[in-house]
């Protein structure tokens, strides 16, 4: 049986460790992305141990420009073959959009959006050519309505879906499926590291980063377009269709303030 092989950002912790997991169990070899070195080298030292496989680490902060181009053309010189594309490197940011940091805003843009969508147009043609691959994209149950005090992340999670849903369409026919990961509060560093927000009141009802893991890679296998880990999660992305948007926004808006206290 030949190995096949799966990329992953944002691979050195949460979602992106534990969907290293599922795949490095199942017999894939991997290429994991992340901007520590050294939880790269504990994640691969891990994998390889526990699993038997092959691991290609690159240490890569995907926010800058040209990143994405770098990892590919790093990929590309090992004449590794990516099957599986896995887009979950991401972060957000609470204040109001006034009063922000702009350097902060533009690379979570650069890395929310750009590196994405980057990353998703240098593998997709090859997977087109061979006529066979699967990308998962990491959106968000924030996808669904604006967010006002962290309206860039949620905007930015909203691009993800539709950007997903769209060449998921364009690209079916030939093989090759997208598929949108949108988790609601999950159990992993995100607030922690990414968020920087001491602050911040946890959800106790979260799920973990491995049940999401393990929801997004059925999906993703199954070709399915967009994946909500949780019945209560896919009820509210449901119901905002109900709802004025003018609603959904204040509702959004006193939801976030009310974790962050």
């Amino acid at each position: 049986m030949i190995n096949r092989t799966a990329l992953i950002t944002g691979a050195s912790g949460g979602i992106g460790l534990e969907l290293a997991r599922i795949h490095a169990s199942n017999g894939d070899n991997l290429v994991l992305i992340a901007r520590s070195s050294d939880k790269l080298a504990e994640v691969r030292k891990e994998l390889e141990t526990v699993y038997k496989v092959e691991v290609f680490n690159i240490v890569k902060d995907l926010s800058v420009k040209d990143a994405a181009k770098e990892v590919f053309n790093e990929v590309r010189s090992k004449n590794i073959v990516v099957e599986y594309l896995i887009n979950n490197a991401g972060f957000g940011d609470f204040g109001l959009f006034a009063g922000s940091d702009w350097n902060k805003q533009e690379q979570m843009i650069g890395l929310n959006i750009t590196a994405l969508a980057h990353l998703t147009r240098l593998f997709l043609p090859g997977m087109i050519e061979r006529g066979e691959g699967k990308i998962l994209n990491i959106a968000s149950l924030a996808s669904f309505q604006p967010g006002p005090t962290m309206s860039v992340y949620f905007a930015s999670k909203a691009f993800v879906l539709s950007f997903s849903e769209a060449i998921n369409n364009e690209v079916r026919d030939k093989g090759v499926t997208v598929t949108a990961l949108c988790p609601g509060s999950t159990e992993s560093n995100f607030h922690a590291v990414a968020m920087n927000d001491p602050n911040l009141v946890e959800d106790r009802k979260m799920q973990s980063a491995k049940e999401v893991a393990e929801v997004g890679y059925r999906a993703m296998m199954k070709g399915k377009p967009v994946a909500i880990p949780g019945f209560k999660n896919a009820f509210l992305a449901f119901a905002v269709r109900f709802f004025p948007r003018e609603f959904i926004t204040k509702m959004a808006r006193k939801i976030q303030e009310g974790k962050h206290l």
